[in-house]
């Protein structure tokens, strides 16, 4: 990997870092955030909420414009907007500064994020260079949770809760200084098509939907009114003369199982972020610091894994039964959750899970190179788009409902006399049972659906010309 092309990854690494950490940063400090800024408490999740939503929706429409005017360009303005709403959000005096500036950041963080894989794939052409790039990409992104915990919990404790937006500043300017190792690319040109009405009801489509997921109130009208918009959407996508979204790519068993299961996986992994942290400070009672710092081991593991074993295991073992192996992993680390008592010890019962989650070190790069190896070299931008999509919608969903079947377990148990930190612990435990069963399911689909580029190049090769992949 030479210089200019290592920097280039560097600068893709950092933004997306940047995004995976807003999306955590902010769990450990939401507390003081209530105290100083009058939070409700249904306000508050709108803390959270406003960042997933605008992300999760606009990636998709992100991803087309990065075909259209340049990945580099989109990467630059995404990047100017995202440390733009970090300041705003930094400074901010009010619940509603607050919450605006942070649906600024998903909308900037979708800019970016949405050509990063495209702008990867391109640079690295050649399989074990590309295997070794997403093994990197992958590192900011499995353990970007558990450093945006560690971090938030400094920075909380030491500064203020401020400092977790304001220190995104002289990372940005960093970045974009850097942004010269990007190669440039010209794009498709808008004369190539901007399905406007298409880019509409996929925005708002999932707009609602995710909405649907993490807002309780209006759920059943937010969810009817998804289901209607991502209809028409399709329906577009099938006679417009320049879609957004190709169906040709859902053509792909690659890029659509990919999808799906990244689905699974990452909402069971994004809860265990958030649900180990709350079980910590709410059973434990650990502080905003001690609970960082307590899941340090967790970035540390995904870090050696993803970083320094990944590309290596995958040359020797190929990219689906790394997934597989990672995977596995996984399970064994939400079962041993769901043993938790109620007075843990960190060592004995939490250590073990925070280096078993290494597993997931394995399983990104994997699954992320099996999805992009399914899509045309023109659709990496809408494919990468489409992927970041899946990954928020992942996150968005698998917070809502395992957060749900913990609070109603844990309404039952205190019903029935149980002490406070018992009910809380049976909720968390259900809660990571449920996650055991997805990352199986998981395995699954991994096992099934996706195959290994070598195998989708010789299925290719057997195909008659034009035949869908």
């Amino acid at each position: 990997m030479d210089t200019n092309r290592g920097a280039a990854l560097a600068v893709l690494a950092t933004g997306m870092l940047m995004t995976i950490l807003d999306g955590s940063i902010v769990t450990v400090a939401m507390p003081v955030m209530q105290s100083d800024l009058g939070f409700t408490p249904s306000g508050l999740t709108w803390v959270v909420n406003a960042y997933l939503i605008a992300f999760g929706s606009l990636l998709l429409l992100a991803g087309r414009l990065g075909d259209l005017l340049g990945r580099r360009r989109l990467l630059i303005a995404g990047t100017v907007v995202f440390v733009a709403a970090s300041v705003l959000a930094g400074l901010a005096t009010s619940p509603a500064m607050l919450i605006a500036a942070r649906f600024l950041q998903g909308a900037g963080s979708a800019m970016s994020s949405a050509v990063s894989l495209g702008i990867i794939v391109t640079l690295f052409p050649a399989p074990a260079e590309r295997a070794r790039a997403f093994g990197v990409f992958a590192f900011t992104g499995a353990a970007g949770a558990s450093i945006g915990q560690v971090l938030g919990g400094v920075l909380t404790d030491l500064l203020s809760w401020h400092w977790i937006f304001l220190i995104n500043l002289p990372i940005g300017v960093a970045a974009l200084l850097a942004m010269r190792f990007v190669p440039t690319d010209q794009g498709l040109g808008a004369r190539a098509g901007a399905d406007v009405l298409g880019a509409f009801l996929v925005t708002a489509g999932l707009m609602t939907g995710i909405a649907a997921v993490v807002q309780p109130a209006g759920r059943v009208l937010f969810a009817s009114a998804a289901v209607l918009l991502l209809a028409g959407f399709f329906a577009r996508q099938a006679t417009a003369r320049t879609p957004l979204m190709p169906l040709r790519i859902l053509r792909s068993r690659q890029v659509a199982g990919a999808n799906v299961l990244q689905i699974l996986m990452i909402g069971a992994m994004f809860s265990f972020q958030i649900l180990v942290a709350l079980y910590m400070q709410r059973v434990l009672h650990y502080t905003a610091l001690q609970t960082g710092l307590a899941m340090l081991p967790a970035a540390l593991s995904i870090a050696v894994v993803s970083l320094f074993g990944s590309a290596r295991v995958i040359a020797r073992f190929g990219e689906r039964i790394t997934l597989i192996a990672g995977l596995a992993l996984l399970v064994l680390a939400m079962a041993w959750l769901t043993r938790l008592p109620a007075d843990a010890r960190f060592v004995p019962d939490l250590l073990p899970v925070m280096l078993l989650i290494a597993g997931g070190g394995l399983a990104l790069p994997a699954i992320t190179g099996l999805g992009m190896s399914g899509a045309r070299a023109d659709d990496a931008g809408l494919a990468s788009g489409l992927f970041n999509t899946t990954q928020q919608l992942g996150m968005a969903l698998g917070v809502a409902a395992l957060s749900t079947v913990a609070a109603s377990r844990t309404a039952g148990r205190l019903a029935s006399g149980a002490s406070e930190a018992v009910a809380l612990t049976a909720g968390y435990r259900l809660a990571f049972t449920v996650s055991a069963v997805l990352l199986a399911v998981s395995i699954g689909v991994a096992a099934l659906v996706l195959r290994s580029p070598a195998a989708l190049a010789a299925a290719a090769d057997r195909e008659p010309a034009g035949a869908p992949a």
